[in-house]
């Protein structure tokens, strides 16, 4: 079902500074930087071998990553695992007893599907499930 890890999501309070340091501390180029309307967020990918950190910067107060960024303070906000098919993927961990945050995937990029699984029932850490295509 899994195939790798696709990226880690850090949530950060100002992204300029977070593609500061990529570029000039650890010499990475952002792969993709764009703002995201659905999330209501700042988003920077750096690609590191063949697996991306994402910085995300909350455009809204009222966003999801806004209220984690409150309570939580900046850091490491998911782990993205690429799979196949993120429906079939969704189906089947919540038949293994799973609690999913998402039922159903949606489209996040022109070729990306993705959905969330709820970390009380995965020790804590929120995972994304990814598809291309």
């Amino acid at each position: 079902m899994l195939e790798k890890i696709d990226h880690i999501g850090i949530a950060v309070k100002d992204i300029d500074q977070g593609i500061k340091l990529f570029k000039e501390v650890f010499g990475i180029e952002p792969s993709l930087v764009y703002e995201s309307e659905y999330t209501k967020a700042k988003i920077a990918f750096f690609p590191i071998g063949e697996v991306k950190i994402e910085l995300i910067q909350p455009t809204n107060p009222e966003s999801v990553m806004a209220k984690f960024l409150e309570k939580k303070g900046e850091g490491i906000h998911h782990v993205s695992l690429k799979v196949k098919d993120v429906d079939q993927s969704l189906g089947e961990m919540e038949k293994k007893g799973i609690q999913l945050i998402d039922k159903k995937s949606r489209r996040v990029r022109e070729n990306e599907r993705v959905a969330f699984l709820h970390p009380k029932s995965t020790n804590g850490v929120l995972f994304e499930l990814i598809q291309e295509g």
